[in-house]
């Protein structure tokens, strides 16, 4: 008999989602150690070291859910892997310094290929002055899996948490969003073709904004030490991987606050722009629900408002308002729309 067969019912995991699925299966979880601060529930575990906290980030990328090979170089491949956990650190406003790798491989992989991809890992963990200390390889009955484990530190008092954001607190966003999302949509477009006709080669010159936002992120270093040089310390923060919607859902619930921002304040960088109206899309709809931006979201207190005003690529983009008041999107004509959550589900694929 199948193992799932003894249950009395069966829920599929697609039908809770990534998130619904966490909540469900730690409810019970239980921190037993002093130095244990934060467990589940944000960008990072928080762990009381002493003198300063430590924190601790794991993140998997699976071949054919989180990336697809046909149009990713593995040297991005592995430079992506690194970023998108250093990401998480950076959103607990903190500091990356070392990183582990474990990788499960099929046979269809060679030496060669491993190394192309610890190409990337070496590349990034050189221009994040982190180190790379340590993780596991094993075999895979089919594609590419990557684990990464990312350690970083912080001084007590400075970590930012998705739960503290406070009426009155103003909403600001790192960079511009939208654009991996659409660049996304020009490789898939692209390799559909090139299985239809293959003697045509993919038409990516003028979309090379768009594509490398998708291929090689960045994290936000800049953005942490510009707050940290204006004395600002975010009252929660949190990095866009799901979509702007979805995060903002996340600082909402765990703050138990309502949100509203501004259409006209969200960041898209002209190039996304063009290209969502090429593909008849809404640009905002792909800024808000697009994700893989690895931008910080973030809230601060009115009083940190002259701190940040000047400094560069951060928009501020809303408030905090009660949580009554709900989370919503103020449109350009002015009109009021609840703001949903569609960012990314790992478990739809």
């Amino acid at each position: 008999m199948n193992q799932e067969e003894t249950f009395n019912t069966r829920t599929d995991i697609s039908e809770l989602g990534e998130f619904n699925l966490i909540d469900q299966l730690t409810f019970e979880t239980v921190l037993k150690q002093p130095t244990s601060i934060k467990g589940i529930g944000d960008d990072a575990a928080v762990i009381d070291s002493g003198d300063h906290f430590t924190l601790v980030s794991t993140d998997m990328l699976v071949e054919g859910i989180h990336f697809d090979l046909s149009y990713t170089p593995l040297k991005h491949l592995g430079y992506k892997a690194i970023i998108v956990n250093l990401s998480d650190i950076y959103a607990m406003n903190a500091v990356p310094t070392q990183v582990t790798v474990s990788i499960g491989i099929s046979n269809r992989f060679s030496v060669e290929a491993l190394e192309e991809i610890y190409k990337g890992i070496n590349l990034a963990c050189d221009s994040y002055n982190v180190d790379l200390v340590g993780g596991d390889t094993t075999s895979s009955q089919k594609g590419l899996i990557l684990s990464i484990t990312a350690i970083g530190v912080a001084n007590k008092g400075q970590v930012a948490y998705r739960s503290g954001a406070k009426v009155g607190d103003i909403i600001c966003v790192s960079g511009s969003l939208g654009a991996p999302y659409l660049g996304l949509h020009i490789l898939e477009r692209e390799k559909q073709i090139f299985a239809e006709l293959p003697t045509l080669q993919p038409k990516l010159e003028d979309h090379q904004y768009v594509i490398s936002r998708l291929l090689k992120p960045e994290a936000r270093k800049d953005i942490i030490e510009a707050l940290e040089q204006g004395n600002c310390i975010p009252t929660s923060m949190i990095d866009i991987s799901d979509g702007l919607a979805s995060e903002l859902h996340h600082i909402a619930r765990q703050s138990g606050v309502g949100i509203i921002i501004e259409e006209a304040k969200v960041p898209i960088h002209p190039d996304a722009k063009m290209q969502a109206i090429d593909f008849g899309l809404d640009p905002i709809t792909c800024a808000l629900h697009g994700g893989e931006d690895y931008e910080l979201l973030f809230t601060i207190s009115p009083s940190d408002f002259e701190a940040i005003r000047y400094l560069p690529d951060i928009s501020i983009i809303g408030e905090v308002v009660t949580r009554n008041q709900g989370i919503k999107l103020i449109s350009e004509s002015g009109k009021e729309h609840v703001l949903t959550s569609q960012g990314w589900n790992h478990f739809n694929q």
